[in-house]
């Protein structure tokens, strides 16, 4: 019990360390950044996390990885850290990735199969556009600085251009997850944490 609780703690960080990597790829890149939505990895690392670790450890990983952020590491996009990522607009993508994690991992919890890790990822993706793009709009519309004619339509545009990359990360995520599921985490401590989440 004492290697699996190391193992889980290991896991969670390792994901937490992908996700402030994933946020911040626009520092290599600035010019993936659309409206006030950077075009970022970190809906691929909570999508894989809700995939390997499963809903629990999933969830728990995106629960840290928030914290961590709020406290003051700069993690989020931008080497951003404090509380004041609370009243930016785009921290409704933050917090979905928790839910994102674990309703992936509730999905491939009950199957196991390709398609059933696929279409998690998918759902996943949905989930985080859902949850993120409504937040950034109510957040322009009532506390955050709105550019002017901003509209419900234009904050869903804003969303278009991140959309394809996030579809093929996607569905990479489930083939990679499923066949790392088929092969390492089908095995020895690997499983036992399956079980566990």
């Amino acid at each position: 019990m004492r290697k699996l609780r190391a193992l889980d703690i290991t896991l969670v960080g390792m994901f937490v360390a992908l996700m402030a990597v994933g946020a911040n790829i626009t520092t290599i890149a600035p010019f993936l950044q659309v409206g006030g939505v950077p075009i970022t990895l970190q809906t691929f690392f909570a999508i894989l996390a809700g995939l390997i670790l499963g809903s629990r450890l999933g969830a728990i990983a995106m629960i840290v990885y928030t914290l961590v952020g709020m406290v003051g590491v700069p993690v989020f996009a931008g080497f951003f850290g404090g509380l004041g990522i609370i009243l930016r607009p785009t921290f409704g993508f933050i917090i979905s990735y928790i839910f994102v994690a674990f309703i992936i991992g509730k999905i491939v919890e009950k199957k196991k199969s390709l398609p059933a890790f696929i279409i998690a990822a998918l759902i996943g993706m949905a989930v985080n556009y859902l949850f993120g793009t409504n937040w950034m709009y109510y957040a322009y519309k009532l506390w955050a600085a709105a550019p002017e004619g901003f509209t419900y339509k234009m904050a869903w545009l804003w969303m278009v251009p991140p959309l394809p990359k996030d579809i093929i990360l996607s569905v990479f995520a489930g083939i990679m997850a499923h066949r790392l599921e088929k092969t390492v985490l089908s095995k020895g401590q690997f499983k036992n944490l399956k079980r566990a989440s």
